[in-house]
């Protein structure tokens, strides 16, 4: 085989290894995330922790140490390069808790906004089975600047999943 055509091969070999890890790392991060959503049996508490999830995509890069925006008592991450979310591309990360009191009613918890591609059927069951609330559509531009976040995103079909304590309330 001649030396250059090794070179490809062993190129796309590299490649394919880099993509298929960048893929078990974008699953992993997913189903932490998701985890962190699930609900605990008998409760309105959230099985998992969103802090150590959000932790998570920071050290791969995926969002920035710090949140884009902080508001009342929810931090808002944009996502810097892309990953998915239950078949669709994850934009936003939001986690509510509380770390001093500023005024009523913090209800922690996390919540995702993704850019729909295709059916949000999976989206909806996982909502109803988790006792979260989904809004589909989602107006971006206008739900960024009700947080005071300037970003502009392109125009599409935008859905958001809140798993929050307040959703879980009978």
């Amino acid at each position: 085989m001649p030396a250059s055509r090794t070179r490809h091969l062993l190129g796309a070999l590299l490649l394919a290894a880099s993509c298929a890890s960048t893929h078990a790392a974008d699953s992993g991060l997913e189903s932490d995330l998701i985890h962190a959503l699930y609900l605990k049996k008998g409760t309105t508490e959230r099985a998992g922790t969103s802090g150590k999830a959000i932790q998570a995509y920071v050290r791969e890069g995926y969002i920035g140490k710090r949140p884009d925006q902080r508001f009342d008592y929810t931090d808002y991450y944009l996502l810097k390069k892309p990953a998915s979310f239950m078949g669709h591309e994850l934009v936003l990360i939001e986690e509510e808790y509380i770390t001093q009191y500023i005024g009523c009613c913090v209800s922690p918890g996390a919540g995702v906004t993704v850019k729909v591609s295709g059916s949000t059927q999976k989206l909806q069951a996982f909502a109803s089975a988790q006792r979260c609330t989904l809004t589909d559509p989602v107006d971006m531009q206008h739900a960024l600047s009700e947080v005071a976040i300037k970003a502009r995103l392109p125009k599409g079909h935008y859905a958001s999943l809140s798993c929050r304590e307040r959703d879980a309330q009978p």
